[in-house]
């Protein structure tokens, strides 16, 4: 394996340790801002491109995460090639159909590696109808949770280096 695979695979691992933290309830979010670079950008389903670590923390690790602290998020599985990493992984709201199962949703993120135990990009892509319907099902009350812009930027272009 070489040096770069190493370090994106410790990268990570320190990465998923963070979410699995989050999902049990210690930490935040924001705690996921330390993995990525001053100019990095995110793709977020709603609420459209967003550019630098300053805006990221206040929307995508903020705003579009308050009121849902009991979701959680686990990964079922990532893959790398070069510096893009494949993140399989499920968005789980509380509460339980009546046959059982849980209300959840099928997510992927691209993540590009800048080095340095950094990021640059990521794009989240998740069915936002399926988020809608399960959360009328569920009756999932989300009394906090902000709303995205009216016109947000769908340009999900990864920046040059």
């Amino acid at each position: 394996m070489d040096d770069r695979r190493a370090e994106i695979e410790a990268t990570m691992a320190r990465y998923l340790e963070v979410r699995a933290a989050i999902d049990a309830g210690r930490g935040s979010w924001a705690d996921l801002a330390a993995f990525f670079t001053e100019d990095a950008v995110f793709i977020d389903p709603a609420w459209g491109r967003v550019e630098g670590l300053d805006e990221m923390r206040r929307t995508v690790f903020g705003d579009a995460m308050d009121g849902l602290e009991e979701w959680k998020f686990p990964v079922d599985f990532w893959a790398v090639s070069g510096d893009t990493i494949i993140v399989k992984w499920r968005q789980i709201l509380p509460g339980r159909r009546a046959d059982g199962r849980p209300y959840e949703q099928s997510g992927i993120s691209t993540i590009v590696y800048a080095g340095d135990g950094k990021f640059r990009y990521e794009e989240d892509l998740l069915n936002m109808v399926h988020v809608f319907e399960d959360m009328k099902a569920s009756r999932c009350a989300v009394p906090s949770v902000a709303v995205p812009p009216a016109r947000v930027n769908r340009d999900f272009s990864v920046p040059d280096v």
